[in-house]
Parts: structure tokens; sequence; C-alpha cells
């Protein structure tokens, strides 16, 4: 198996609508608060559940100030995506790591984010930071084994999508 990342230009923007983002959840991760520090436990869900992250119309082009994009792809198919910026608060962000389900569980996900980890080195943020919700267990474990911490969570950041959704937000950070 051959893996390449590479920076994604601007004419190929239509790239992001072929992209696979359902997922079967099967568990969700239980939050807790010990010695001052958040942490978590996992917990099945029953039944499990399929998810989809729906995409804005801005994940299809790049805005006034645009994204740094780099796409995986393995012997030539699209693999991955990972979409990266400066962050207000001059942290490096994930805005999105998405993996296509013939490839998930080949390291893809934790290859785009290392790539996305050295590119915020590189620019000399003071780390990164992401968001993603309590339901994307595989997503959550890879933040932490990549050295990211939990640092916050949010109850009511879905409920104008959706009011009956009972999705946590999480926002992890990995400080340099």
């Amino acid at each position: 198996m051959s893996v390449s990342i590479r920076k994604l230009s601007t004419g190929e923007t239509s790239l992001a609508k072929q992209f696979d983002r359902k997922s079967i959840v099967r568990s969700r991760l239980v939050l807790n608060i010990e010695n001052e520090k958040l942490v978590y436990s996992i917990a099945p869900v029953e039944p499990p559940y399929e998810r989809e992250v729906q995409l804005e119309d801005s994940d299809y082009g790049f805005s006034e100030i645009p994204p740094t994009v780099f796409i995986a792809e393995v012997d030539g198919k699209l693999a991955g995506r990972i979409r990266l910026l400066k962050w207000w608060n001059q942290f490096g962000y994930v805005e999105d790591l998405v993996v296509n389900p013939e490839f998930r569980g080949l390291k893809i996900g934790r290859a785009l984010l290392e790539h996305g980890i050295q590119w915020a080195r590189e620019n000399e943020f003071p780390g990164v930071m992401l968001e993603t919700q309590d339901d994307n267990v595989s997503a959550c474990t890879l933040y932490a084994s990549c050295g990211f911490v939990l640092s916050g969570f949010d109850h009511n950041v879905y409920k104008a999508i959706n009011p009956n959704k009972k999705e946590t937000a999480l926002y992890w950070y990995l400080i340099f």
C-alpha cells in the first residue's frame, strides 16, 4: 500500500464532496471531573446508530482566508482529508478530518493529523486545537493517542441544528 499526502490546490475544491461522512456509533465518551481535570470513560451505545456529519457550503470552497488542505491518496484513490486554519486564538485549528470508510483502520487519519501538527509547528502556532463529538469515539481515541488533552465540552452547541440531539461537543488541545 502506497500512501501519499499533498496539499490540495484551489482548483480541486470539488474533491470535498467525494467523502462518505457516515459512521456507526457503538460507544460514546462519558465525562467526569477528577482533581480539576476533565476525564472520560467509554460506554457502549445500545442500540448502535448511524451518524452523518453534514457539510456546510463553506466546506466546498475557499473563504477569504483559505484553509490549508491536505489530502491522502492510497494507490491513487482519494482516502482522506484534513482542513486546517489559523484560529482566532492563534492556535492551529483542525476544521475537518475525514477518512473514507474503505480506508479507515489503516492509520490514514493519524498520518493526516500528524501532517497537520507538523504544519502548525512550521507556522509557529502555540499548538493545535479541534472540536469533535462525544459519540465519535474513534476520533477521540486518535486525538488522545497523539497527545491531545480533552480540555472542555459544550452540551448546547448542536441544539440549534437538532434540539433533540444529545451530542456533546468536546474540545481537544495539543500545546507545544
